[in-house]
């Protein structure tokens, strides 16, 4: 009771004066003068008006000749830039043992950072209702499209046959999710299963690459995403020596060949499994948003790891360099490349982690254009049969970040934000930064148990 009374005076300061957009409803916006980052390609169109009406950009054109409508709220961009909200595309939303308060606040990281699409890859019951609360309005948070629960091979909820594969997979499609996770543990025979049946009913799957299918076989059967480049570096034999160049080159062309996108999760791979330190993790970016539980457990975690008689710097570091070579490759390869953190995870937030991610793509050669392109056209490629988002022009879903500095010179230039709009409804980054505190407030406080 105690720790209930303690919370609710924190918030209750922390909220004092400050108002929440949770139920206000996207209206006419007109960003003026801006130079806008289409990323249609690699340009910026100087001193442009950028038009939004609803949840859709209505016009993008020259300033000295567009027409504000009557009642806009109007954005100076003078001096700005502007450019698509970014993509999560390995992301979670909190499970029903979490607070629908810690619920609203990881969806609200997510857009405080500018990431205003989330493909969800660990589904549980009620999740499907939170991305409708989210896209009628009544949430704050990123356009979500959700995996239902993962298809795995131990546990207490493990696929245990064909049949049982089968089955499953046409009830999520029946239930409305819009892809299938795969972890691993899963048998080849179950594995082709899930995805003859994914193909009939028209549903994708993705994630993981189960030991006993591998990347070949995987990429046979056309998984959408390899996400961790999972499998690569196992499959050449890569996790304590040097893979040869021949084998990565042969992988390269069967998942140019295949289509599969593939989604990296550099960082926290190198938290799981790389030659890191405690103290290059505990810097990551937006930790304070988090509950101090979380940040305490992956402490704890990288601590005991780092400290195990198994843990061998030497081949964590042949193993990172690798997975960075097999990056390289598979980019100038030409296979499709989409930005993702798996946050939250270790040392992972919801939003924040996007850009350390975004650099380590740039540390694998992939140019600046290309880093942002895989948050933001290439994703609105990925998901055209959905939606229209990714680039700026009439027509696209209105997810914009207007920051102070051209992100096409450095990555990081898409931190310096000014606000965020997240499918037509703008958050000035004052409005922004009020909430963060409170979020912060509220991790401080301590943990939240569900409601």
């Amino acid at each position: 009771m105690k720790r209930r009374l303690a919370i609710a005076t924190v918030l209750a300061v922390a909220s004092a004066g400050v108002h929440h957009p949770r139920a206000q409803q996207p209206q006419t916006v007109a960003f003026t003068n801006v130079a806008v980052v289409p990323m249609d390609s690699n340009r910026v169109l100087e001193n442009q008006t950028v038009i939004v009406t609803k949840d859709r950009i209505t016009s993008v054109g020259p300033a000295s000749a567009a027409k504000v409508p009557a009642g806009a709220t109007t954005v100076d961009g003078t001096g700005k830039f502007l450019m698509p909200g970014l993509a999560e595309m390995h992301g979670h939303v909190p499970q029903p043992k979490e607070s629908s308060q810690f619920l609203e606040d990881v969806l609200f990281l997510y857009v405080a950072a500018g990431v205003t699409t989330v493909r969800g890859m660990q589904g549980a019951p009620g999740q499907l209702e939170v991305r409708d609360r989210v896209h009628r309005g009544e949430l704050v948070g990123p356009t979500l499209y959700l995996a239902g629960p993962g298809f795995s091979g131990g546990g207490g909820n493990a696929v245990k046959s064909v049949e049982d594969a089968t089955a499953r997979v046409r009830q999520q499609k029946k239930e409305g999710w819009d892809l299938l996770k795969i972890l691993p543990g899963l048998s080849r025979e179950v594995y082709d299963a899930i995805a003859k049946t994914a193909k009939e009913v028209d549903i994708p799957f993705a994630g993981h690459v189960p030991d006993a299918v591998g990347v070949p076989h995987a990429l046979e059967m056309r998984q959408a995403t390899i996400d961790h480049l999972d499998g690569y570096a196992e499959h050449l034999n890569g996790q304590t020596t040097r893979v040869d160049d021949k084998g990565i080159q042969d992988l390269v062309a069967r998942t140019k060949a295949a289509g599969t996108y593939m989604v990296p999760t550099l960082v926290v791979w190198e938290t799981l499994r790389g030659p890191v330190t405690l103290e290059s993790r505990q810097a990551m970016p937006g930790l304070q948003y988090l509950p101090r539980d979380y940040v305490a457990n992956w402490t704890k975690a990288v601590e005991n790891r780092l400290k195990s008689p198994k843990y061998d710097p030497e081949h964590a570091r042949i193993y990172i360099d690798n997975r960075m070579r097999i990056m390289t490759a598979l980019y100038k390869g030409g296979v499709g490349i989409l930005l993702g953190s798996d946050a939250p995870q270790q040392f992972n937030v919801p939003g924040f982690s996007i850009y350390p991610e975004m650099k380590r793509m740039g540390d694998a050669g992939m140019t600046t254009y290309d880093v942002l392109r895989s948050g933001t056209s290439s994703v609105g490629q990925y998901y055209k049969q959905k939606d229209a988002f990714g680039t700026i022009a009439a027509g696209q879903r209105a997810d914009l970040i207007l920051v102070d500095a051209n992100p096409l010179q450095d990555v990081a230039n898409a931190e310096k934000r000014s606000g965020v709009m997240v499918r037509g409804r703008w958050l000035p980054q004052a409005d922004i930064q009020a909430r963060l505190k409170e979020i912060e407030a509220r991790s401080a406080a301590g943990p939240q148990s569900a409601d």
